[in-house]
């Protein structure tokens, strides 16, 4: 004979009452949450984040760089870090280490095999996120910055649902194909009455390696346009260097490189930026809620 059904789901609420409260005991060790996401594929936005998390760790403050891209994740190849994540008793994860400031946890960190497709449909890839936060000892942080996949599927709508203080920053390419999905990403982040932060132009031009000149490969300046029509913060145009493309194949961010770049540069006031203004709209957001 089955089981009553009522229990059932007494049962289920009771574990998510339990995962509820270790999301919100984890998330309140965190000052700044900075959720990175795009409207389309193709735009860097993952390069941003990554590099936005150590160029703020670099700045002395402790960084958690969370991967939430189930299906595609990159974020450890771009810093070089290899192998499984730590599970502790009691089911508890450690975050992988980058360095003394900087912590991560990727989808791929999860897999043995680091090729293998992840076929997974909304409710797990639900459920995957927000273990991410209340299974994970994240510890006391200045900033915890999200990387999400593309688009306006169910992983954004988990996270901004998990983190509702989440501060949004859009990224996009200046070329008029991207633009338009960056306003359907607008629209769904002012729909779930998400805390946009500014959007940010990737590829913003071509530094040519020869000459140092720039190039409007793909334009330039449509970000900017963009938010001014909007009434958004512009929070800066990162150029298209080769520099950030030798960077991603050695697993170093190129804000951590020695040598200095027009990448390097943009991606480090664009760190100070975030940092200005993520401070200014917690007091904000604090003050309007006071």
């Amino acid at each position: 004979m089955s089981g009553c059904s009522s229990c059932g789901s007494k049962k289920d609420n009771l574990g998510k009452s339990i995962q509820d409260e270790l999301i919100s005991s984890t998330l309140a060790k965190i000052k700044y949450k900075i959720f990175v996401m795009s409207g389309k594929g193709g735009v860097g936005k993952s390069s941003i984040a990554t590099n936005l998390a150590a160029a703020l760790a670099s700045r002395g403050h402790k960084v958690g760089l969370l991967d939430v891209d189930i299906h595609g994740p990159s974020v450890p190849h771009l810093l070089g870090l290899k192998g499984l994540l730590d599970v502790e008793k009691g089911k508890i994860i450690k975050p992988k280490k980058f360095n003394d400031n900087l912590f991560v946890v990727s989808m791929e960190c999860l897999l043995k095999d680091p090729d293998q497709a992840v076929l997974w449909r909304g409710p797990m890839k639900t459920s995957a996120i927000r273990q991410f936060v209340s299974d994970v000892d994240w510890g006391e942080l200045d900033f915890l910055v999200i990387d999400s996949p593309p688009g306006t599927g169910d992983e954004p709508m988990t996270v901004l649902k998990t983190i509702p203080d989440a501060l949004c920053v859009v990224v996009t390419t200046p070329q008029e194909v991207s633009l338009a999905d960056v306003r359907k990403a607008i629209n769904f982040l002012q729909y779930a009455k998400a805390n946009i932060l500014g959007i940010v132009e990737n590829m913003s031009g071509l530094i040519c390696p020869h000459c140092q000149k720039e190039v409007p490969l793909f334009k330039k300046g449509g970000g900017r346009e963009l938010a001014q029509k909007l009434g958004l913060d512009f929070l800066g145009a990162i150029p298209l260097d080769p520099t950030t493309v030798v960077a991603g194949d050695l697993g170093k961010p190129v804000v951590l490189l020695e040598e200095d770049s027009f990448a390097k540069k943009a991606l480090l006031e664009l760190a100070k930026i975030v940092e200005e203004k993520a401070q200014n709209s917690l007091e904000t957001i604090s003050s309007s809620h006071g």
